[in-house]
Order: C-alpha cells, then structure tokens, then sequence
C-alpha cells in the first residue's frame, strides 16, 4: 500500500522524484522544468525536474503525433504540465542511477505554462566557468539547477528543524525579539533606519538579540532560543555577509559548564541526525593564552600539529642580530615541520614571501641532520642554541625548523597563516575530520588603536561578559589583567559560536561601562533601559550565539557562507540580483526629513 501521496495538487498528482518502475502502467500528471532534451528526429527525449527528482519523458509520434509535433517547440528550463503513462525503459536504455531510471513518460498530452527564453548560463551541465557574479544575479536559476546550493538549503532545513527540536525537547521558549531596535554599541556599526513619524530620531536593525535575551531571564523566560536574523554595518571581509543568521539561546540559573554541555550535546544530535557521522565527546578544552602562545591565532584548526615554539630565551643572546636584544612586545617563535627536511628552497622562499604579505620582515629556517643545523641560519647558531632548540621543538633528524623574530602580533599572525598553508601544501588536514575545540579564559577587555593614535580600552566581546570571580578584585586597577566568562566554539578553524556567563549586578555591569570610559549620561541614554532592569532581582544567566551560516557551511563542505544563503550578497555587500542598495526618490527622503548631501 502505497503511502499518502502529501504532494499532489489539483495541477499535479505526483512529483518527478515520486515515480519508479512500481508505478508501471499508471496514469499520471507531473509538472517540471525542461532540464535536458534530445530530439532524434523520430523520437524527443525531454528530462523534467522538479526540487524533487527527474523522470524522463517520450514523444513518440505513433502514439500522438500532434504531441511530437508541439514538442519540438520546447526550449530548455520551460515549466510544463504533462499528462501520460508509466513504461518501461528498454533494457539498453536504463540508468540505474536514477531512481525513475527503469521508466518513462509516455507523452499524451502536455501544456506549456511558461515558455523560456535563452538561459544566461546552462542548467543542465557543470558551466563552472561562469562568473560568480552571473550566477548570484541569477541567484533563482542557480538554485534551480538542483546540485550544490539547493543541496544546501535542504541541509539548512533539516539542521534548523533538528535545532528546534533538540531545545524543544529541553523546555526552551523561542521568542522573536524586534527588528526595529535601539542603537547601542557593541562593537560594529549599526545599520540605521531613520523614522518617518519621530523625524531625526532612528532605529537600529539589531547586531545581535544580546540585551533582550538577558531581559527575558530578568523576566523569569529561563530558557529562551530564536532563528535570529543579525545585522552589521562592518567592514566586509571575505565569508562576511551585512546580514546573517544565528542560534541565539540564553539560560537563568547556570554556570559556564551547563552551556558547553547543552551545545556540545546539540552539536553531537545534528552531527549524528543529519550527517551520520559521530563527533568526539567531551570536545578539546583551552585557554584563550594557550592558543595565542601555541598557534597564534583564538581559532585553531586542530586537525593537525604544526603548533608554535617559544624560543626567546633560546636564543635571545643569538649572535643573529636579528634575534638580538628583542624590545618590548617582541618575539621568538618556531614552527618544526616533521621530515620537512626535502622541502625545497623555492617552496621555503614562496612561504617567506606569503608571510611577508602578512607584515612578517622574513621567514627564517634550518634544516636538521643528525650531527647538527645545516643550511639557512644554520651557521648562527652556537653548540648550546642547537642543543636547547632541539629539546625545546624535539628535533629529529630531518626535520625543517622554521624561526619568525618581529612583535608578537605580526609573527603570531603570519605563523598562523604559514602553519595553514604548509598544512594545505603537505596534505596533512584529514578533510573529513571534524575537530571542536572550545576557547575559554579570554580577557575581558583588550587595548585597542583609535584612529588619532591613541590607545583605549574596549571589550574583547561585549560589555555584558561577566568576569570570572577569582578576577573582579582587578577591576579596579588592573582590568586588562581580568579574564572574562567567556568562551567560542571552534571547528576546523572555524568560530562557528561565542558566549559568555553575563553581569547580573549594577554595580559590576556600571563599572564595567566606565573602564570603557562610557560617562553616566551616555549610559543612561544607551543602556539606562538595561541598567535598571538589573535593579530586579536578575538571576545568574548566560548564553551563546552559534552562527548558523558558518555552521552549516562546514556541515556541507562548501566554500563560502554564501553558498548556504539563498539569496546573499557580494562581498562589498551588493544584492546584485536585486540591484540593492539602490538610490530612493525625493520624496521618500523629505516623507523622512533626510536630505542627501553630496
């Protein structure tokens, strides 16, 4: 007994996926679009596709010619109506990969519902070489061709659905918060709307739901989720989109150990769920300083080894001057590549000058042999060197050591980048490796560059992170020496989630805002709101925001976040299909009290 066919409409009564040989004989009507068509002269072949599947259709002009004869009319990706039976294929003519492959349509009737005209780029083959930009500005034919970005939209389904039900299962509320927000900074730029009825007053679109959702836990809402939409008005990089999509969940009544075993748990059902494939549990641990020190970088990828070697006190002392007497803020870090020791001069010269787009002076580098260093520096180095940097990288024979001396963020930037590109180069990242490692400990606050100059202290993640206990006694004095209750999830080198345990006092969520050098007028107007409800008996509470569109970026092995977004935007953040952003009339701007200055 065949299942109930949910599918059929008074237009169709099955899907072209539907059919296979157990439909032999039947009558039916599908709808679809001209995906392929091969006209033989005394036979048309014409495959149609739908979102779920294709079938192939016969015009044979011994059962109807007028059919055969209207056929020929057809241009490809043309939406159709088809009335005919299920046959069999001859046994020459089967393709067992396709599930309609043992049978076809044979054509009785047929309508056209809509003619197309010629395609800016075939649908029916690979036509890889077409540009990125053709492709997004015909964004809907893209996903129509019904291979890579519609397979991910279909991952982006069932990973959202599986997420509602993992936190259903657990008692949390998903509650939409407003679009139409107030602007109070948080990091980046807000996007601004302006408002028609309370002229030169504005909205904000919302970077994140950050303080509704801790206004919920105020509200005794203890366990909150939404699919949010987020906006910001930021410098784009590459993989970075104005508007993005995130799993926004926040808990009252737990610690930071709750929420990393919540995700993790969720983490592991989506895993399982969708993709078959069982994750590692617990997932890695460590500390915001430790990834810094080892791999430069709060998101490393731990697919592979290549980790940093400290060697300032090596080799400080070094008769190289340019390990010479490091001044503040200076390094010595290395990188050992096992059995590097046949890497070529011209590839060590193509990692020097890849660094060196990263700001890294030069890229140094000895080769080991068993009696000692050869090549390179290796002629700077005294007896002892050797021997201490070989007990500190455990050299073997073979190895290639590679030495970076510059401030300690331009070589942890450039190692970080170099360790990727040697890992890339050398095929040691195992593809189908799937490495969490959770980033804990990070500082409360970091010291940031402003365009005049001069330096100022801002929040490593925002201003509501609560410190860690043992820490608020430096606050006062030493607030760069505090770490935060902070952490970030991390696959594959990629942040794909950050939270954070947050203030629930006044008093420590007030001084916080004035280490940031926010005057009480400015905190009254951006976040007296907020402030006051923490007057109310705020429960401890904490959360975390995982980034759905990196996520699911990951999950489907895609190249870039915008081929998990049905309709995104360029990189310089054009919706070039829409041809957005665009100018608006006069009168829309005066309706508004805006007038554009040029």
């Amino acid at each position: 007994m065949k299942e109930e066919n949910v599918l059929a409409t008074t237009m169709r009564s099955y899907s072209c996926g539907d059919l296979d040989i157990t439909y032999l004989g039947e009558e039916i009507v599908i709808c679809g679009w001209v995906y392929r068509k091969r006209d033989l002269g005394h036979l048309i072949f014409i495959n149609l596709r739908d979102r779920y599947g294709s079938v192939q259709l016969i015009f044979d002009p011994q059962v109807n010619p007028s059919m055969h004869s209207a056929a020929q009319t057809i241009t490809p990706e043309s939406s159709l109506r088809v009335m005919g039976k299920v046959r069999a294929r001859k046994s020459e003519a089967v393709n067992i990969k396709m599930k309609s492959g043992e049978i076809e349509i044979e054509v009785l009737n047929f309508d056209i519902l809509s003619l197309s005209k010629p395609l800016p780029f075939l649908l029916s083959g690979e036509d890889e070489d077409v540009n990125q930009n053709v492709r997004m500005t015909y964004r809907y034919l893209e996903i129509r061709r019904g291979r890579g970005i519609l397979h991910n939209l279909l991952v982006r389904h069932a990973v959202i659905r599986r997420i509602r039900k993992y936190l259903d299962d657990r008692h949390f509320l998903e509650i939409e918060t407003p679009i139409l927000t107030k602007s109070t900074p948080e990091g980046a730029r807000d996007y601004l709307v302006p408002s028609r009825i309370h002229k030169s007053l504005f909205y904000a679109l919302p970077q994140s739901p950050q303080l509704f959702k801790q206004l919920l836990m105020i509200s005794g809402i203890d366990r909150y989720y939404q699919i949010a939409k987020c906006f910001r008005d930021e410098d784009l990089r590459a993989d970075r989109q104005p508007e993005f999509t995130q799993l926004d969940l926040e808990m009252s009544y737990v610690d930071r150990e709750d929420i990393l075993q919540l995700v993790e748990g969720m983490v592991e059902d989506l895993f399982s769920v969708i993709l078959d494939i069982k994750v590692e549990r617990p997932f890695l641990r460590m500390n915001y300083k430790d990834a810094i020190e080892q791999y430069g970088t709060d998101k490393p990828d731990m697919r592979f080894d290549l980790q940093f070697f400290r060697l300032d006190t090596a080799l400080c002392r070094s008769k190289f001057s340019i390990f010479q007497g490091l001044e503040h803020e200076m390094c010595i870090k290395g990188i050992k590549i096992v059995g590097g020791g046949h890497l070529s001069r011209k590839f060590l010269e193509e990692c020097n000058q890849r660094a060196a787009h990263l700001g890294l002076r030069h890229l140094f580098w000895v080769k080991v042999l068993a009696d000692g260093f050869t090549q390179g520096i290796s002629k700077f180095f005294s007896v002892e060197e050797e021997r201490i940097v070989r007990m500190i990288m455990d050299a073997q024979n073979g190895d290639l050591l590679l030495f970076a001396a510059q401030e300690e963020k331009i070589v942890n930037r450039s190692l970080n980048y170099i360790r990727h590109f040697l890992a890339e180069k050398l095929q040691l990242i195992a593809h189908n490796l799937w490495k969490f490692v959770w980033i804990l400990d990070f500082p409360l606050f970091e010291e940031v560059e402003e365009k005049n100059g001069k330096r100022k202290i801002s929040s490593m993640h925002h201003p509501f992170t609560a410190p860690l206990k043992e820490d608020e006694i430096f606050l006062e004095h030493h607030p760069l020496q505090v770490r935060s209750a902070a952490y970030d999830i991390v696959l594959n080198g990629h942040e794909i989630g950050g939270g954070s345990i947050r203030v629930n006092n006044r008093t420590i969520q007030d001084k916080i805002f004035s280490l940031l050098n926010f005057s009480p007028e400015r905190i009254d107007q951006n976040f007296g709101f907020f402030s006051h409800a923490l007057e109310f008996g705020t429960p401890p509470h904490g959360g975390i925001a995982v980034g759905l569109d990196r996520l699911i970026m990951l999950m489907t092995q895609s190249s870039s976040i915008r081929d998990v977004i049905a309709f995104p935007k360029t990189q310089s953040a054009v919706d070039l299909m829409m041809s957005a952003p665009s100018s608006v009339s006069i009168e829309q701007l005066s309706e508004l009290g805006l007038k554009i200055d040029n």
